[in-house]
């Protein structure tokens, strides 16, 4: 699986990590000893985030210079203690390499940076091995192929004064459209909801698609933005994944759109964000239910009706309600809510809606750890229970009618040193696949993300 133009990745993986990433340090410090002349920066400051420290003062120099290197890992390990058809362990994990390029202070390109990332998946996902059944992986870092990818390959520029944001280039959906954090293991509760909806054509983190976004931002209000991806399944491959390819065959377009407002209450201390979304992707796609009404991917004898086009809505709210008195800019709890509904002609899953809230500081003796409660429900399409009642109605079955499933996770974060966190979490996932012929899910996990 780990290939590159038909070559074995697998063997020299290491090599051609190092190789990336021994490249791209000595491009920046080939920079640090230039002379800033654009004045002071906040970053020379700002405390060291990263695990192996400031390279004896090479990093701050290279962030004042323009470059800003990105060195991450992310393990996500799970024990089903119930559930599934037998009790495992198992990790999945990434590695990322990436570095920003502020063109602006390298090259005198007003407002304008270039952002390259690289990344790589590896382990094993719980949710297969121990058959559990889940709509949603216990381990949200797991898929999209154990491989080398590009991930990120864009330029970002700005125009009068930040009124107006223009990208172009290589970069994963959820990076600007229903953009969400992904603190928690539960894919429920990570990043762009619609890619956990209808991950068949929406593809978040790591697959990148060439793409273009147009942002109108205004001040005291928000923003509006609109983009195009290229919809093409050759991106979910394992071949020329490495660079920057524009492959034939596309299917059609993705058109997003989406308007956010970013108030500030309290005296400015407590940020909130309320976007709301729909998109819109003209590629021509099968019915869920075929012409005999049953689930088609269960007949493929029977003729499946297309559709032409496929698209969806999508709300995130995010507000920080209370600001800790500790000096911790980020103490206080915080409350979110994502819902992403899909269009049920072409979609499995139709709908998920997920909340929870996270406060940081819970302890006076530990202002940096977080503590975080999520709750939420991902549905099957109404059509495809009915066309599974009708199997079984049939005498096609048995089959199981699937409706909807229940996820819950608790977490807390400690941060031992800058750079690093530890993020032991509990899930329970009640009717896993959204039947409740398959036994309720419990789930140990133990997250891990180091900057470097």
């Amino acid at each position: 699986m780990h290939s590159v133009g038909g070559f074995d990745m697998r063997p020299d993986r290491g090599k051609v990590a190092l190789a990336v990433l021994a490249t791209m340090l000595a491009s920046g410090i080939a920079h640090a000893g230039d002379v800033d002349s654009k004045g002071p920066d906040p970053v020379a400051t700002a405390p060291v985030p990263w695990l192996f420290g400031d390279w004896g003062g090479y990093r701050t120099r290279l962030l004042q210079q323009g470059i800003d290197f990105q060195f991450g890992y992310v393990s996500e390990v799970a024990y089903n203690a119930q559930g599934g058809i037998k009790s495992e362990v198992a990790n999945a994990d990434q590695y990322l390499a990436g570095v920003t390029l502020d063109l602006d202070r390298l090259f005198g390109l007003h407002n304008s940076l270039f952002q390259v990332s690289i990344t790589e998946r590896t382990g094993r996902n719980l949710s297969d091995d121990a058959e559990l059944g889940t709509l949603q992986q216990v381990q949200e870092i797991f898929g999209r192929g154990q491989t080398f990818r590009l991930t990120q390959f864009f330029l970002d520029q700005k125009y009068f004064n930040d009124l107006i944001d223009w990208k172009v280039g290589r970069a994963p959906f959820g990076g600007d459209f229903a953009a969400f954090d992904c603190d928690f293991q539960n894919l429920t509760f990570c990043g762009a909801a619609p890619g956990n909806l209808v991950g068949n054509y929406i593809w978040n983190w790591p697959i990148s698609q060439w793409m273009t976004r147009l942002k109108f931002n205004f001040t005291g209000f928000g923003y509006f933005q609109f983009g195009v991806f290229d919809d093409n399944p050759k991106y979910l491959g394992v071949q020329d994944q490495l660079a920057p390819v524009f492959f034939p065959g596309s299917t059609g377009a993705l058109i997003p759109v989406e308007l956010a407002w970013l108030p500030k209450f309290g005296d400015g201390t407590l940020p909130g964000s309320y976007k709301i979304g729909a998109w819109y992707d003209t590629s021509n796609a099968p019915n869920v239910v075929d012409v005999m009404g049953t689930v088609a991917a269960t007949n493929p004898s029977v003729p499946v009706v297309s559709s032409q086009g496929r698209y969806g809505g999508y709300i995130n709210f995010e507000q920080q309600v209370t600001r800790s008195s500790s000096s911790n800019s980020r103490g206080g709890l915080s409350l979110f809510l994502n819902a992403v509904f899909a269009d049920d002609r072409t979609s499995t899953l139709d709908r998920q809606i997920a909340g929870g809230l996270l406060y940081t500081g819970p302890l006076s003796w530990r202002p940096d750890d977080d503590v975080a409660f999520a709750v939420g429900t991902t549905h099957v399409n109404n059509r495809v229970a009915s066309a599974q009642a009708l199997e079984n109605a049939l005498g096609q079955g048995p089959v199981a009618i699937q409706q909807s499933e229940y996820e819950f996770e608790l977490f807390y974060t400690i941060r031992p040193v800058n750079g690093l966190l530890i993020r032991p979490n509990l899930q329970y996932v009640l009717y896993p696949g959204g039947t409740n012929q398959n036994t309720n899910v419990i789930v140990f996990g133990l997250k891990s993300v180091a900057n470097f």
